[in-house]
């Protein structure tokens, strides 16, 4: 076996393993399984870590250089027109092939499904090349989501409340596991034509700025289409007696999600054929390790969305109402945050984003780092999922206070916190979020008769916005540190004036 792969296993063991653990505890204590739902979820943990595995791999040898090159050589067209339509094209494309946004789709009652994805590919064609143009143009990152942002909440006020929380999912499930890996490569790709001293800075945001068009698509929607009454379609359970029914079962469902996964990872391949027969960037051995990366990719995703739609998805709609109609419902809360704690480190785009700040920071910023700040921030969403789908608040009580708090920092963090404090709510907010946690959140608002427009969607929001809070407080900590030992090191040679010309500069 591949050494690279042996290693990509290895990770996905140990981010699956603690929140495999986490959910066998629970039913042995709070929620007892029958044995062939537990082995469900057991098998889908086994292809999850696989799935992972091979992905990782997949986007690290195809992806990720397919991003690069294609930014490179859009960041030098002289024609902005031109720019800006390859861009929507490419934005909306990959947004329509993303099986994240599927997922979602297909448990969102009252809105058709391909309705959905596609005002949802629309607002991520419209917003992506907005992104470009920002990095190409230098234009503030922290000003320009304030004005986006602005608009959002704006516009969810005219929106019917049943529409904003699916509005804020859409943004968080429309960045998964095809398109972060992608955008993320497409900005490094664009930032490295510049030679200026904040083009890495620059490199992150574009996952930030994608997901407001989708955002701002649903809203309007909201304002315009009257939906349907269509019920929600529960999570089917399988009643399963041997091992054997186990297995046929994921026999059974494999061949529907391979067709789903060839389907997304058609559009991008056709997209490499295109960019390869124009620009001749990749020489012939270099072409063929990265079809080969793409079938890791296609490998990797047949199995994880197997493995969580199958295995996943069951459970926690199990754990959700089971939990929410005993004595034990405010449990929810911290076994909510605990869950959430886990499951972020099991999300495939996860270990993409981390890779891409330890490379671009030159390791100053430790994957180690990022994942404590993703899983505290995570944690802190998954828990006030539980409060609403308990209580009923309404999302606004989180969203508006959270994104205002958020925005405010950006305005002291240094920039790469930045682009990669927003990036990380987006590619936090994954299948596993969409596979889990919503059935979840579903559960709990089915058992207690709340509302689950209202009430149970709005969780990929929510663990798409504390990241944002999380890891730029992680930026002001860095920022002091950095400037205490300056400090020292200025002391040392008793040259105070240095000391006050850093702390008045704009790098900080």
């Amino acid at each position: 076996m591949n050494q690279k792969l042996k290693e990509n296993i290895s990770e996905s063991l140990s981010a699956v393993l603690p929140i495999t653990i986490t959910v066998l505890v629970i039913s042995v204590f709070l929620v007892p399984m029958e044995i062939g739902t537990f082995a469900m979820f057991l098998v889908g943990a086994v292809m999850l870590i696989f799935g992972m595995g091979f992905f990782q791999l997949g986007t690290e040898i195809s992806m990720t250089p397919l991003g690069e090159g294609i930014g490179v050589q859009l960041s030098k067209s002289k024609k902005i027109i031109l720019l800006i339509l390859s861009v929507f094209i490419i934005g909306a494309v990959i947004t329509i092939a993303e099986p994240d946004l599927q997922v979602l789709a297909d448990q969102m009652p009252a809105i058709p499904s391909n309705l959905l994805v596609w005002i949802v590919a629309v607002g991520v064609g419209i917003c992506l090349p907005l992104a470009v143009l920002r990095i190409l143009f230098k234009i503030n990152l922290s000003l320009l989501l304030m004005i986006l942002y602005f608009i959002v909440i704006l516009l969810s006020f005219l929106t019917p409340n049943d529409f904003v929380p699916v509005a804020f999912d859409s943004g968080g499930a429309t960045t998964g596991p095809i398109t972060v890996p992608f955008i993320l490569a497409l900005g490094v790709g664009i930032a490295s034509v510049r030679s200026d001293k904040n083009a890495s800075d620059d490199s992150f945001g574009l996952v930030a700025i994608s997901s407001v068009g989708p955002i701002l698509a649903v809203l309007l929607l909201g304002i315009f289409f009257r939906p349907t009454d269509t019920p929600y379609t529960p999570v089917e359970f399988l009643h399963v007696a041997t091992t054997q029914d186990v297995m046929h079962e994921f026999m059974l469902e494999l061949p529907h999600y391979a067709k789903e996964v060839a389907i997304s990872i058609l559009p991008i391949g056709l997209l490499f054929l295109i960019f390869q027969l124009v620009s001749r960037r990749y020489h012939h051995r270099q072409s063929v390790r990265m079809i080969i990366g793409f079938l890791y990719t296609y490998i990797g995703l047949v199995l994880f969305l197997t493995g969580v739609s199958i295995g996943f998805a069951p459970v926690g709609s199990l754990l959700g109402s089971e939990l929410a109609a005993s004595k034990y419902k405010w449990l929810l809360i911290p076994i909510g945050m605990l869950i959430g704690y886990f499951i972020v480190k099991a999300e495939p785009a996860i270990q993409v984003l981390n890779h891409q700040v330890d490379n671009v920071t030159g390791g100053s910023i430790a994957a180690s780092s990022m994942n404590a700040c993703l899983s505290i921030g995570v944690a802190i969403s998954v828990g006030l999922a539980m409060l609403r789908a308990i209580t009923g608040i309404s999302i606004y009580w989180i969203i508006i206070p959270g994104y205002l708090i958020a925005l405010l920092l950006s305005r002291f963090v240094p920039k790469i916190f930045i682009g990669i404090a927003f990036d990380s709510g987006g590619v936090a907010s994954g299948p596993m979020t969409s596979t889990f946690l919503l059935p979840l959140c579903i559960g709990v608002s089915e058992s207690l008769g709340g509302n689950i427009m209202a009430d149970a969607f709005g969780v990929v929001a929510l663990v798409a916005l504390t990241p944002l809070i999380a890891v730029q407080i992680m930026g002001l900590i860095y920022k002091r540190k950095a400037a205490v030992a300056l400090r020292n090191a200025v002391l040392a040679s008793e040259d105070l004036n240095e000391i006050e010309e850093w702390e008045d500069s704009d790098d900080v």
